[in-house]
């Protein structure tokens, strides 16, 4: 894998058996990749990627938006989701257990000890986000094992920066990504099912989107909606 600059913006250059140019600017942290067929040499891969740069720069701001978004400082009166949910953050102190909690459809609150750094509690947080994973992903595999007709023998979640989904299809193990507890459950099913899929197709070529539209024909709607950035 080649490297590309253009504006100060790193982009990994790839060449694959293709026919079409693919420019992909990945979440979270705004990551460009150019994937041209073998015979297009450097020059040319520049100045298509330098056709594209006022589209990359809006991908990469919505990106560098979430991230400074995210940056919390786990204190009352901050906004945090929760399946696509927005909640009001509400810090309480406890002597006892450390838990989270939703009260009124509306807040979330955080029980933590008094001398609680942000860092302990994004840590509280995120294991409650994961043990809620780990109750809803088990139903959706169950769910979509009789669709697609192949069996996980595995999964697990933990915090990813490029993806939110992989697949080891050799172990038939698919991980998650943490922060899609903060989605829409239409977004954590649709990673699930594109995963699953991979099951059946290793690459991302027409077999895997046609088993995709076969499967969840509003896959690229929802692929979208992942993609967006709640600013309300």
């Amino acid at each position: 894998m080649g490297k590309l600059r253009v504006e100060n913006i790193e982009i990994d250059l790839v060449r694959k058996n293709i026919k079409n140019i693919h420019l992909t600017v990945y979440p979270p942290d705004g990551r460009v990749r150019l994937a041209v067929p073998r015979q297009m040499d450097d020059e040319d891969a520049q100045i298509f990627a330098l056709s594209k740069l006022p589209w990359i720069i809006k991908q990469r701001k919505k990106y560098t938006t979430l991230e400074k978004q995210e940056k919390n400082e786990y204190i009352t009166g901050e906004s945090n989701y929760y399946l696509g949910q927005k909640y009001l953050l509400n810090v309480m102190v406890t002597k006892g257990k450390e838990y989270v909690e939703l009260r009124n459809q509306g807040y979330m609150d955080l029980y933590v000890r008094p001398t609680s750094t942000p860092e302990k509690r994004e840590k509280v947080l995120f294991e409650w986000y994961r043990q809620k994973l780990k109750e809803l992903v088990p139903f959706y595999i169950e769910k979509w094992e009789k669709i697609i007709g192949v069996e996980v023998k595995e999964f697990g979640i933990k915090r990813m920066k490029t993806r939110w989904g992989t697949c080891n299809t050799r172990d038939k193990r698919i991980w998650i990504n943490l922060e899609l507890a903060r989605k829409a459950p239409q977004c954590l099913e649709y990673i699930i099912v594109h995963e699953m899929v991979h099951l059946l197709e290793k690459r991302h070529n027409k077999a895997f989107r046609d088993y995709m539209n076969e499967f969840l024909p509003a896959w690229k709607t929802i692929k979208n909606e992942l993609n967006e950035i709640n600013t309300q």
